[in-house]
């Protein structure tokens, strides 16, 4: 089944979805979905490859940040509203001086760092688009693994953009100042 096949199911089975604002998707207790402009994107469930390369970056990325208390890093689940969207990046980094006091729902405010780990349903235009919608709403750094190419591609914004090879190191600049780690350990 591919994502359209998912989508009209999933407009099947939910009452108006194409009538629902963002205020509506906020107060809904729907999961497995991303909200953007109006749309339910259903998330399902990733791939064996997808989770073994996000747990090789979060439990050194969580680790790091713990040690340091910088802030706190989220996993997959965890919904950022992104402007007119609500997006749940793979991995996901707020900096202690901008955590909200109430964590019991989607975050009002994007994270300081969202990884993306492209999954083979993925599209090009889609990731980018994904990256440059973080980007817009104030997200300082957006990291996209690709498994495939064994690539990091990191976005400062539209026009600063590095492509990371096995060779590189990946660091959290001044995002998450001080961590570092080789692109190759994160596709082992």
């Amino acid at each position: 089944m591919n994502q359209q096949d998912v989508s009209e199911v999933a407009q099947e089975m939910l009452p108006h979805p194409e009538k629902m604002t963002l205020q509506e998707f906020l107060e809904s207790d729907l999961e497995g979905y991303e909200y953007v402009k109006g749309e339910l994107i259903p998330m399902p469930p990733t791939s064996g490859e997808h989770g073994k390369i996000s747990i090789n970056l979060i439990l050194p990325l969580g680790v790091y940040v713990r040690e340091n208390q910088l802030g706190d890093v989220y996993a997959p689940d965890t919904g950022f509203q992104i402007g007119d969207r609500v997006l749940m990046p793979d991995i996901a980094f707020v900096s202690t001086a901008r955590m909200p006091e109430d964590l019991s729902t989607a975050f009002a405010i994007p994270p300081d760092l969202a990884v993306e780990v492209v999954s083979r349903t993925d599209t090009q235009s889609r990731v980018i688009e994904k990256a440059f919608a973080y980007l817009s709403a104030g997200v300082r750094l957006v990291w996209i693994l690709e498994p495939r190419s064994k690539t990091v591609t990191v976005y400062r914004s539209e026009t600063d953009i590095k492509l990371l090879t096995r060779n590189h190191t990946l660091t959290g600049e001044d995002v998450v100042e001080g961590f570092s780690c080789q692109v190759a350990q994160l596709f082992e």
